[in-house]
Parts: structure tokens; sequence; C-alpha cells
């Protein structure tokens, strides 16, 4: 069983979903783990019911993620685990795209990102740990998610070339890739109850194992590549998506 004692996890978009699951995954495992969020009550409320430092930060602007870094540093000094979870998903068809539309996503699921780790990089020790949250979509070709799914494509990418360059420090860098996850975002895409339902019925069809995932699978996915289980593993996608992008080739 991996053992994280004595680590310092950093879980951005922590306060829900995912980010939730892992984050009690990781403290459960013995790390120290601080969890992110754009909505403070949402992160206060989070942070208690874990029993882990919740921090107010927006991915999408540069001068919070200094904020944000700096405020871990102070705490605890240096930090072995960062799990680039913070993101949003917006969908729509490509000839009505706006410019706001691509913008939201790709400052928040690219940019952000990206300056988050290398912000991080200073105070992550070696021999360190970066997840990214990347997402079969970056591979399936799904109508009308052109710019989410080159969103998650760049994590594809973020993961080969950070790899490269981090490895003279030890520093593993790896993605996860979920399939469809039962998490409160579809409620957030201002879908119905019954769209969800229908739209998680028809999907599940293509998915091997006839089902949604559950943020747990993910969160287990993601400790086991934050963990000394997977130390010679760098520069790969982990999907886990119930066979998903497996049985997609027959369609």
């Amino acid at each position: 069983m991996s053992n994280l004692t004595n680590k310092v996890a950093v879980v951005t978009g922590g306060n829900s979903g995912i980010g939730y699951a892992t984050a009690k995954e990781l403290a459960a495992k013995g790390a120290q783990v601080v969890i992110t969020g754009r909505n403070a009550a949402a992160v206060s409320k989070a942070a208690e019911e874990l029993g882990v430092t919740g921090i107010v930060s927006d991915q999408a602007k540069l001068d919070q993620i200094d904020n944000f870094v700096a405020q871990v540093k102070a705490q605890f000094g240096k930090v072995d685990i960062l799990f680039l979870n913070a993101g949003v998903a917006l969908f729509s068809p490509m000839e009505v795209a706006t410019e706001e539309h691509y913008d939201t996503m790709m400052n928040l699921n690219v940019k952000g990102v990206y300056f988050t780790v290398q912000k991080f990089l200073p105070i992550l020790n070696d021999g360190g740990s970066i997840i990214f949250n990347a997402s079969v979509n970056a591979s399936l070709g799904a109508p009308d998610s052109s710019v989410y799914a080159a969103s998650k494509a760049a994590l594809l990418s973020f993961t080969k070339v950070f790899a490269r360059e981090l490895a003279s420090r030890k520093i593993r860098v790896n993605s996860v890739s979920p399939g469809p996850v039962e998490t409160p975002l579809y409620g957030k895409l201002g879908l119905t109850e019954e769209q969800v339902s229908g739209f998680g019925s028809v999907l599940s069809q293509r998915i091997l194992l006839n089902r949604f995932g559950q943020s747990e699978e993910i969160a287990n996915a993601v400790r086991f590549l934050a963990s000394d289980d997977a130390s010679f593993i760098t520069g790969t996608e982990l999907v886990v998506d119930g066979g998903l992008t497996v049985n997609a080739i027959m369609y």
C-alpha cells in the first residue's frame, strides 16, 4: 500500500469531484495536502471536511498563482506532489464558438496549468511527482469539444516535454486521462438531470464496463502515480476510462 507520510501534496481544484477525492486519498495515505479553488466558501468547507489546508486561488490569474505558491512555501517550505486538476469543460460547435469560449478554457486549462508548474518548480523537491488531469477527449474527436480537447491535448504534450526537462532532477511527470466520471461537472454545464441521465445512458453503452467511473477510481490512479510504486514511470499517460477509447475504435 502506498505510503505518502511526510510528503506535501498540492491539488488544484480540490474542493469537489476528482480533486476532492484525490485530496482525500492522498491525505489518507499520510500526505499533508493543500487544495485550491476559486470559491472561498467551497474551499473552506472542503478543507474542513478533509482536514487539509485550503487556499483560494484562480489558476487563470498569474498574480494569484504567485500568491498561492508563496503561501505554500511559507507554510510547508517544499512540495513533493503536484496534481494539476483545476480546469473547465465547455462545449460548442466550432462554427459558433466565441473568443470568450476559447480564452476561458485556454487561460485556465493550459496557460494557468503551465505557469503553475513553472512557479512551483523552485519549491518542488527533487524526486517529486507532477501529474496532469488530462482527458480521453484529447484523442476521441468528440463533436463540439474542439477547444476543450485541444486544451487537454496540450497537457499530454506538457507531460512528455516536462518529463525530459525535469529528468535530471528525478522529477517524474505523468498524466491521468479519465473517461466519463460521475462528478458535479455535468450539473455545471447547465444540463437537466434528465439530460445528464440520458447522456450517461447512451455513453455508458460505449464503455466496456457499462458505467461511468467514480472520482475515487481516478484518485487511486493519481495516488499510484504520485507514490514510489510508480518510481519508474514518467512521460506517460494513464488512461482510466473503463475501456471507452478501446471500444471507440469499433465505431
